[in-house]
């Protein structure tokens, strides 16, 4: 039942690396699935770069959540899977995927893998994952799948300026569980060095409660976006 998966990935002045990161996407396209790239309106060359890699090139206003519906609405796949464009799948991804899909489950996501050295990016990772697993909500680092079928079921993925992936697994855990894959996606921790490891897992924590308590998203995604 399950055959084609789409992958739809949001990007944004990725000019730096979207051609190695698409590459690394091609053994996907000879396997009969395909890359749906929406692009926000970059102001560097990522569309040129990245039209030869990929099967449709679309572009929409910027904000991931508003990028990956009309991705949603242009792939032919039985799957969607929403791809981060600083995320390394791992090998034959498909096969994994499918292989879920197979044993019942209608949507999942894969564990994490921070890119740095640093000991507490594996604590982090950890504790990303045992959450994930025990509350049943996926985040977009994770590499989010789901079946077309239960995805248009949800009404798709949240139109909002920021935690649309947070919502989006609500709206799937009400249906079912997520297929929580041992296989890791690696991330990069660039963000996170950057601004410091610790403040950002507190900044982070911070939003999340802030979205929890009700904050609207047009006010956090000033604090996430400066």
């Amino acid at each position: 039942m399950w055959q084609k998966i789409s992958i739809i990935i949001p990007t944004l002045n990725e000019a730096e690396s979207i051609q190695v990161f698409l590459e690394k996407l091609q053994p996907l396209r000879e396997h009969g699935h395909e890359v749906v790239l929406v692009d926000g309106q970059s102001k560097d060359a990522t569309c040129a770069l990245a039209r030869p890699l990929v099967d449709r090139m679309l572009s929409s206003p910027c904000g991931r959540a508003r990028q990956q519906l009309l991705g949603t609405k242009m792939a032919t796949g039985e799957v969607f899977l929403f791809l981060h464009a600083d995320t390394e799948l791992p090998e034959q991804a498909d096969q994994i995927i499918l292989l879920a899909l197979a044993r019942g489950f209608f949507w999942g996501r894969f564990n994490v893998r921070l890119s740095g050295s640093h000991w507490l990016f594996r604590l982090i990772e950890k504790m990303m994952n045992w959450r994930s697993c025990i509350t049943g909500i996926a985040t977009g680092d994770q590499s989010i799948f789901v079946s077309k079928i239960l995805y248009n079921d949800v009404g798709g993925i949240p139109s909002i300026e920021l935690m649309e992936d947070i919502e989006f697994s609500k709206r799937l855990r009400k249906q079912c569980k997520p297929a929580c894959l041992k296989s890791t996606v690696v991330t990069s921790s660039k963000r996170w060095k950057k601004n410091g490891i610790l403040r950002t897992v507190f900044f982070m924590w911070s939003m999340r409660l802030q979205y929890f308590f009700g904050v609207k998203t047009a006010h956090l995604v000033k604090k996430y976006y400066p």
